[in-house]
């Protein structure tokens, strides 16, 4: 019988691991099944593109996989069963149950309402396609004058708010700090941060925290109101409860805790990559939800089921975050290198420099998930024999 790897999520981590799986197991041995909820592959890091107008070439699913073996269920993902090795999920085929020997967790995450009132009924966020599209429409109807408050400062609502205010400059676009503005670059980067704010003509309310969100305001701690027309929410990242009510030892942040080969502490035929992965990275630090981390963990993930399935060594890939890539509009970008104390370095790079990196980064993430077997090696490795796969040394 073969064996059976279900890989839940086709972003960034997903993608990328279903293919290298295929690519690197033979498929005499094995059997791969991709869920998703979306037949395209949703490009994340540009949603906030999307909301505002701008349209790219989506890419297919069922494009991605062909030829490579990989079959693709499009269905929502509504249980984990990791005793029974069963996935619950339901779609247009109905509601249905895969087993699974294998599972590949890549759930990702969504916007955190952190119990903010009116955020879940008012506002829109920039972290899935639909809700990217329902921004985009709200966004449409908007007139001249109207007003938009980003609230969070991180590099979703930095980029939000460039991209709004650049993209729609009849719009009058303000942003809501808890904090103050671009604090954790180095300082030479923060002035530029300020200036492309102060050129874009964006309101900046520093040391705000919004306590509640109307349909036309939002309210901050102090009781002061905000005007807001359209309040996009970012101020920080959740992962789905699914993981914790199925059983799978999870952290405080409900993501899944995981060793150093992205294994589940708890299960150990279950692997979770990407946002949903609470992983420790080479500095000895929770790894930040993003691409980047998504792209390191899978790497991590698949070199470990491949060498425990067919009995070789586990090579340990990096685990490092090394800085952020940060869209200031189409026409400016800051790109700005962390330490191994994750603190900002003393140089960055900014302007043109930056976009262009920004770019190659963007396209680079996109080109690959669409190409999810290039450059993999030919070679299809036939499974070790024996029930028990998973007795392995793991490299220092």
């Amino acid at each position: 019988m073969k064996h059976r790897i279900v890989v839940l999520g086709a972003g960034y981590a997903g993608a990328f691991a279903a293919g290298s799986l295929a690519r690197r197991l033979a498929p005499a041995d094995t059997e791969i099944t991709v869920v998703n909820a979306e037949p395209d592959f949703v490009e994340r890091m540009r949603l906030h593109q999307l909301a505002i107008g701008q349209d790219f070439a989506a890419r297919k699913l069922a494009d991605v996989f062909a030829g490579t073996g990989v079959r693709l269920r499009l269905a929502r993902v509504t249980g984990v069963d990791p005793e029974c090795r069963t996935v619950a999920v339901t779609g247009e085929q109905g509601d249905g149950e895969l087993v699974y020997d294998t599972l590949f967790y890549a759930l990702g995450s969504s916007v955190a309402h952190r119990g903010v009132p009116g955020v879940a009924e008012y506002a829109f966020d920039v972290t899935g396609r639909p809700s990217a599209l329902r921004l985009r429409e709200r966004l449409a109807g908007l007139g001249e004058g109207g007003t938009v408050l980003v609230v969070g400062e991180g590099l979703t609502g930095i980029e939000t708010a460039t991209e709004f205010a650049e993209s729609r400059p009849d719009l009058s676009v303000a942003l809501a700090a808890r904090g103050e503005l671009g604090a954790w670059l180095s300082p030479k980067a923060r002035r530029h941060l300020r200036q492309a704010f102060d050129r874009l003509g964006i309101t900046v309310h520093e040391h705000t925290g919004i306590e509640a969100v109307e349909p036309s305001q939002a309210i901050a701690a102090d009781g002061a109101s905000i005007p807001a027309d359209v309040t996009v929410w970012s101020a920080g990242f959740a992962v789905h409860p699914l993981a914790a009510t199925s059983g799978l030892e999870v952290a405080e942040t409900g993501q899944i805790v995981v060793d150093r080969t992205m294994r589940s502490v708890s299960h150990p035929d279950v692997y979770a990559a990407g946002d949903c992965a609470y992983a420790i990275g080479d500095n000895g630090r929770p790894l930040p939800m993003s691409c980047a981390s998504a792209g390191f963990t899978s790497m991590q993930a698949t070199a470990a089921i491949i060498a425990r399935l067919t009995g070789s060594k586990v090579a340990t890939t990096g685990l490092k975050y090394y800085g952020n890539h940060i869209s200031l509009g189409r026409r400016d970008a800051i790109v700005q290198m962390v330490g191994e104390d994750v603190r900002s370095k003393s140089w960055y790079l900014g302007g043109r420099t930056a976009v262009r990196f920004k770019s190659g980064v963007l396209k680079g993430s996109g080109w690959s998930v669409a190409h999810p077997t290039f450059g993999m090696p030919k070679r299809r490795r036939r499974l070790a024999t024996g029930p028990d796969r998973a007795g392995v040394r793991v490299a220092a």
